[in-house]
């Protein structure tokens, strides 16, 4: 499985514990389409996996558990609700078994952060349970539940950088000709991605919105890892509703430009900013400038791509 993916490695129960990583992602570009009958919508969405992480450990266990640390902890839901426990009742119900497991989450990735931390989750549990029940699960079969759990799982298991279409569900994967380098800056609070889309909707009433496309320009400068090409092309059209519900964004975004770097935007649905910058020591001097704000609760340098979900 691309980067790095331990999926159909043998059919043996490991006995346990199990501990897959998996990272954060942000969009370079994320282009909507109008709602759908569904109430989705239409998504040409470019994926970059960055170097922020989680990891999930699966545990035999004599029931579905779950529990989690790190930052913001208390904000991640420990029922059927949280996406890693979807996760594992989904693979055991396609093969006849009870989902038997604890999964314990070690958060690092910012939560409701815009970067796909619930999914990654979701995508971790996936791997982990595969693993630890020995079901040699084909890349095919995970990326099928991983659709069901959700829009970014199939990423959150591929990583690297891939373009979704559909409703961000249907991947292919996109070269990379470099290093990219980032700040994330964390937000206090969190946004919920379906009232973000649902300000969309109320702001696009009356327009016209064109059918969403991938933008030639912004795939050309990943695939030659043109940092200065990318800068240029980096678009989100949910910023203009993360922006409508959190005002207070924009002045995180004007913060880290005038640092420095070298193009900002809101993280998916946010309310993450991320700013793509020239280099590591660049980076070092966003994030240390974006704390000192004020405007941020902190700020994280990270390089992409990195690897989808991993056994470790």
């Amino acid at each position: 499985m691309s980067g790095g993916t331990e999926a159909g490695r043998g059919t043996e129960a490991s006995g346990g514990p199990v501990t897959v990583r998996v990272p954060a992602k942000v969009n370079v570009q994320l282009a909507v389409g109008a709602a759908r009958p569904d109430g989705f919508h239409d998504l040409a969405n470019v994926f970059l996996a960055v170097s922020l992480f989680d990891e999930v450990t699966a545990t035999p266990a004599a029931a579905l558990t779950i529990t989690c640390e790190g930052p913001d902890a208390d904000k991640v839901p420990l029922d059927r609700t949280n996406l890693a426990a979807r996760a594992a009742e989904l693979l055991a119900a396609r093969h006849g078994i009870s989902p038997d497991v604890h999964l314990h989450i070690a958060k690092d990735i910012p939560v409701a952060g815009g970067m796909a931390g619930g999914s990654a989750d979701g995508a971790g549990a996936l791997l982990a349970c595969d693993a630890l029940w020995g079901l040699g699960s084909s890349r095919e079969e995970l990326l099928e539940i991983c659709a069901e759990l959700g829009s970014d799982v199939p990423f959150s298991l591929v990583g690297g950088a891939a373009l979704g279409t559909g409703r961000g569900e249907k991947l292919t994967e996109l070269p990379v000709g470099g290093t990219f380098h980032w700040v994330f800056a964390v937000a206090d609070g969190g946004l919920s991605t379906p009232t973000v889309f649902r300000e969309f909707d109320r702001l696009a009433e009356g327009v016209e919105i064109p059918e969403p496309t991938a933008s030639p320009v912004l795939l050309d400068a990943l695939r030659t890892g043109d940092t200065t090409a990318l800068a240029g092309a980096l678009a989100n059209d949910l910023q203009a509703p993360a922006l409508s519900l959190r005002p207070s964004l924009a002045a995180t975004l004007a913060a880290g430009t005038e640092a420095g770097a070298l193009a900002a935007l809101v993280s998916g649905s946010g309310p993450t900013t991320a700013f793509l910058v020239k280099d590591a020591e660049a980076a070092e001097t966003v994030a240390a400038a974006l704390i000192a704000s004020g405007t941020c609760r902190t700020a994280r340098p990270a390089t992409s791509p990195a690897p989808g979900a991993s056994v470790l």
